[in-house]
């Protein structure tokens, strides 16, 4: 079925525009920001209208497709719930962050090709952009032929490299923490899952030498790259010099400044930000912010945080609405290398998210020039033009 975009033209909103708030009308068409009026007018005053969330980084869809454990029996429509999800905090461009990890569980190899497959299958019934980043683990150096052919076969535009390996406690010749529970969720025994890790952990010496021609291979295979949890500038330029050019939430803020002085692109955690600080004891995200260390915020694991981060961010006096936003819109665009949306300019893709300016809740998302959430106040409005 050909679904077709909304002809809509909305006047009185507070419009957030790239050289800031105007009330000059907003028109949407073609699923496009459209120049020209249509007949279709409604009346959005007491509302304002913001460009679509880009989440750049979120994990949040995991709940959707596997609430409890085994309880996921149709990924189909955990991928339809997820999008709902996503569509009801604003977001119109989402990138999926599906780790392909030792670690097992919703981590495992065979659950992202589960989930690769699904997401995939179900793109024409998608109507927010909903796309796949595979967060790999760097040591499964035996793997990296099987996650370059995944990510071929499903077109992943973004790689990101991951070491959650207990490197430390290992050289101590100490069992990890929780290392039963962990064990339980990757289906092995504890003395299995721990002979894994250490195999892994004694082959570490090999890793930089052969990730690096990996990230060759990602790149030539028109994958973007980036590195997770930064904690020094010599790793961060590690990673730099393999061609990831994203430090994803920096855990110090020596590898933020190390990011921010080579060029690179900063995203921090919405999470973090409403947390005021890490909950694992990392540098500050509104730290960051406001010394210019950040490029994009991601909602990591909780889709709302992002435009409440926003909120608090503008009310801490951390930065105003227009570089606030843009940490959700412009920014993570720019770094994906989508052009086509980030801003309400004439000509790119209608994402927009409407919200109540008295109460702060989103009545309407449109992604594309779809409406994929609608509610209230402005659903009685559009239905009555």
């Amino acid at each position: 079925m050909v679904m077709t975009p909304a002809e809509l033209t909305f006047e009185g909103a507070d419009v957030l525009r790239p050289e800031g708030l105007s009330d000059t009308p907003l028109t949407i068409s073609d699923g496009h920001i459209q120049a020209d009026s249509t007949k279709r007018r409604v009346d959005a005053r007491g509302f304002r209208i913001l460009p679509g969330i880009v989440d750049i980084h979120g994990d949040g869809f995991e709940r959707h497709l596997a609430p409890r454990r085994g309880a996921m029996t149709d990924m189909r429509a955990g991928i339809a719930s997820a999008e709902a999800d996503l569509a009801s905090n604003g977001i119109t461009t989402a990138v999926m962050a599906q780790f392909y990890s030792w670690e097992g569980g919703l981590r495992a190899p065979e659950f992202a090709r589960k989930f690769l497959n699904a997401l995939s299958v179900t793109r024409a019934e998608q109507l927010t952009d909903m796309r796949a980043q595979l967060r790999i683990e760097t040591h499964m150096m035996d793997d990296y032929a099987d996650m370059l052919a995944l990510i071929q076969e499903h077109a992943i535009e973004y790689v990101v490299f991951n070491d959650h390996i207990p490197h430390k406690r290992l050289e101590e010749g100490r069992k990890p923490p929780r290392l039963t529970g962990t064990a339980l969720k990757s289906g092995r025994s504890p003395e299995a899952h721990l002979a894994l890790m250490q195999g892994l952990h004694a082959r570490r010496a090999d890793v930089p030498a052969a990730l690096k021609l990996f990230a060759k291979e990602l790149i030539d295979a028109g994958s973007l790259i980036g590195s997770h949890d930064d904690n020094t500038a010599a790793q961060r330029a590690m990673f730099r010099d393999m061609g990831a050019q994203i430090s994803e939430f920096p855990e110090t803020r020596e590898a933020a400044e190390a990011t921010h002085e080579t060029g690179g692109k900063i995203i921090l955690g919405a999470p973090n930000v409403m947390r005021g600080g890490s909950h694992a004891g990392n540098v500050a995200a509104d730290e960051l912010i406001g010394d210019g260390l950040c490029d994009a915020l991601a909602s990591d694991y909780h889709y709302p945080a992002l435009r409440q981060s926003v909120g608090k961010l503008i009310n801490n006096g951390v930065c105003d609405l227009r570089r606030g936003w843009a940490m959700l819109s412009s920014g993570p665009a720019a770094i994906l290398g989508l052009t086509d949306r980030g801003s309400l300019t004439t000509g790119l893709r209608a994402d927009l998210v409407v919200e109540e300016i008295e109460t702060g809740r989103i009545a309407a998302t449109f992604a594309g020039g779809h409406i994929t959430y609608l509610q209230g106040e402005f659903a009685a409005r559009i239905l009555a033009v």
